[in-house]
């Protein structure tokens, strides 16, 4: 059942049609964070899938596309972005129900010697 409030883009030059609802997270904030990013985005199974897209409103941002709108929601609640609705940004209530994600707490660190 779809939430409201949490809209597909609609649609745009660089948008696919088969990822309708797009996330912008802060260019900094990802440059910061990518090796968290990536590995929750993994664990939970999220498509971590950037559309090429830049917005510069609110500070330079990067566009992230999702086929399934609670991806896209879990994605969006978890690393604070912006839920974009045409080329503006949209300020939807977060879901009362919303599930959390596995954290990255109590996972091994990769070592490359425990390969051998």
């Amino acid at each position: 059942m779809p939430c409201q409030g949490f809209y597909p883009r609609e649609s745009g030059p660089r948008w696919r049609a088969d990822r309708l609802y797009h996330v912008a997270l802060e260019y900094r904030y990802i440059r910061e964070h990518w090796d968290e990013i990536y590995a929750l985005c993994r664990l939970n199974s999220l498509p971590f899938n950037a559309t090429g897209e830049l917005v510069q409103n609110e500070g330079v941002r990067r566009v992230y596309g999702f086929t399934w709108q609670m991806d896209a929601i879990l994605f969006w609640a978890r690393f604070e972005g912006r839920w974009l609705r045409g080329t503006e940004f949209h300020y939807p209530e977060r879901p009362e129900n919303l599930p959390s994600l596995k954290s990255l707490e109590n996972r091994p660190k990769f070592s490359p010697r425990t390969l051998r």
